[in-house]
């Protein structure tokens, strides 16, 4: 049975003590916060400096500058932010600072939970790119922090080996690696530990030595120590005179109730502009690029509604079970996992209106927008499904139950199907239909755009009875192998009339030979900038937890048995009548898409 937790209730019983140390509040917020000395100066200091000085020019994916520092990060809780809240008007998302700013500042990046595997495989890799493609500021360090005792040394050593330079393999690789290596320093200590954080902030000044210091804190953790590691981080390690960001990794929660708890302790320390939310599916090339083709090629946007469009498809599937993660997996399950974060993300920036701006609040704005105005899921309108064992070609794959970290009579879905709807002019009656699993037959994860067929086709006889073969179809496909193909119908040359189905196709590596960038690069990038479109807001967080919360007490209270689908397979048969309820059959089960 998945676990409850109290993201406010003590680490060695559930989370942190349950009064979310209120007592505290005002103390930790503005000691987290940023704390500006003596009435602001260093706020009218950066004001008058600013003016008159060359700007540096290193951008974040939105195009705001890189090294730029944001007048509202951890400013709201003091009179000072306040006072410059009524002058200034509406918050700009950063400032451009000089040349001779950018010598007077510093960037320390501390990777709480280093000795982990995302960090490993994930963070640190991304860092080394940003520094190898000469992204990152000249004045930054990395910290690692985690309870293994390790030393600088074996912190590079345990990095080193996931390290790779871009495919173009410049001669100066292995020297860019040995400069990062040497910027990378480790601190051991407890997460709930004050002093342990306030001994990490005494390396960071060391290597800052008395510039302006921007701290930012990759949360690489389990969940259940968020709020530990924020607080003690508050007390301990906060800048005095730059700005601190923390990036909180998912989960954020297992319900609505668990994740506004969440939300709720860590405003005890926080501002929300200092949270940064990732799901690293935004920082996929493709999902990016996904407003782009929108509300820059005219030949789409008049096309994107329920006049056109039939429906929407959003498909993600790996071709592995849990492969050791099942203890984790197991108290969250494949809706949780990717469904309602991954693919509603995906959804959300597919069918929200044109915002006003590029500006994040504009673009999450109308995200928030399209969430709320969506149909709660109903149980009806899913299905559920649970990988079993499976013979193939003499070799046996396993079921999700014999994980040994997995409960033998675990009812938690690996395979999950679903039709949502939005209550809005512009997307009322079309189906959304999402589908995400393991162990199945092929790793993708795609977005099929399926548009209405074409009125008195003149054609559709040459068709036959199977009208979907006449339907143009929109693919966006994130992964593997990342393309955006149009599916058109065409007459095959030669005497006769004989119609064929082709792709107009842009593949990626055709097009575009460079490596393409990590999700966690573009996205650690932003969090440096403080660019925020691409990261979740609390709102945000709340409406997305809101239509999924309903559904999954409710599965969970019926005990609702999941469906039963051979390991390597296209999933359980339930997710076919599921779609053809809504007369749609899943695009990619075709011949050409296998």
């Amino acid at each position: 049975m998945a676990t409850h937790f109290s993201p406010c209730s003590s680490s060695s019983t559930n989370f942190l003590p349950s009064s979310c140390f209120k007592n505290e509040t005002t103390v930790l917020f503005s000691r987290f916060a940023v704390t500006v000395p003596r009435k602001s100066t260093w706020v009218t200091q950066i004001h008058s400096r600013i003016q008159g000085r060359k700007h540096f020019h290193i951008k974040s994916s939105n195009g705001h500058p890189l090294n730029a520092v944001s007048l509202q990060d951890g400013l709201d809780g003091s009179p000072t932010a306040k006072e410059h809240d009524k002058s200034q008007g509406k918050e700009k998302p950063a400032i451009p600072i000089s040349e001779a700013e950018k010598e007077e500042s510093t960037l320390s990046i501390t990777v709480v939970g280093a000795s982990g595997d995302l960090a490993k495989k994930k963070i640190f890799p991304a860092l080394f790119a940003l520094f190898y493609e000469d992204w990152l500021p000249e004045n930054f360090t990395v910290f690692g922090y985690a309870r293994t005792k390790l030393t600088d040394e074996e912190l590079r050593n345990m990095i080193s080996g996931t390290l790779t330079c871009r495919i173009d393999q410049r001669e100066n690789c292995e020297d860019k690696m040995d400069q990062f290596l040497k910027r990378c320093f480790y601190h051991a200590g407890q997460y709930d530990s004050e002093g342990d954080f306030s001994e990490l902030d005494n390396k960071l000044k060391e290597k800052e030595a008395g510039k302006v210091s921007n701290r930012l804190f990759y949360l690489s953790i389990p969940p259940n120590i968020f709020v530990d590691v924020v607080r003690s981080a508050s007390l301990g390690a906060s800048s005095l005179n730059g700005w601190t960001r923390v990036i909180v990794e998912k989960p954020f929660g297992r319900d609505s109730e668990s994740s506004g708890e969440l939300t709720r302790c860590l405003k005890q320390y926080l501002t929300e502009d200092q949270i940064f939310r990732i799901d690293h599916y935004l920082g996929k090339e493709l999902v990016e690029n996904l407003s782009v083709l929108r509300f820059s090629n005219l030949v789409f946007e008049p096309l994107w509604s329920r006049d056109y469009i039939r429906n929407v498809q959003l498909i993600f599937s790996e071709d592995f079970g849990t492969e050791g993660r099942g203890g984790y997996f197991d108290n969250y399950g494949i809706i949780r996992d990717i469904m309602q974060n991954h693919l509603l993300q995906i959804l959300a920036l597919f069918a929200m209106e044109t915002p006003v701006s590029l500006d994040a609040e504009d673009v999450r704005n109308e995200k928030v927008k399209v969430l709320r105005s969506m149909k709660p899921l109903q149980l009806e309108d899913v299905i559920v499904g649970q990988y079993k064992g499976h013979s193939k070609s003499g070799r046996s794959y396993p079921a999700y139950t014999d994980d040994p970290t997995v409960p033998k009579d675990s009812r938690t879905p690996t395979f999950a199907a679903a039709a949502l709807f939005i209550n809005n002019a512009r997307w009322d009656g079309v189906p959304f239909l999402m589908k995400a699993g393991k162990a199945l037959h092929t790793r993708r994860a795609e977005v099929r755009v399926q548009f209405r067929h074409v009125p008195g086709n003149l054609y559709k006889r040459n068709f036959g009875t199977d009208l979907d073969k006449a339907t143009n179809e929109l693919v966006l496909r994130v992964q593997p192998d990342e393309a955006i193909y149009l599916k058109i119908n065409n007459k095959v040359p030669g005497l006769g009339m004989r119609l064929d189905r082709s792709d107009l196709n842009l593949l990626y590596s055709a097009r575009y030979p460079r490596e393409i960038p990590d999700a966690y690069e573009r996205l650690l990038l932003d969090a440096i900038a403080g660019e925020r479109r691409l990261f979740i807001r609390s709102d945000e967080l709340d409406a997305a937890w809101a239509l999924f919360t309903p559904m999954l007490k409710e599965l969970e209270e019926k005990k609702i048995v999941p469906e039963l689908y051979p390991h390597g397979s296209r999933g359980p048969v339930g997710a076919h009548y599921l779609a053809a309820k809504y007369n749609v059959r899943w695009g990619d089960l075709s011949s050409d898409d296998s």
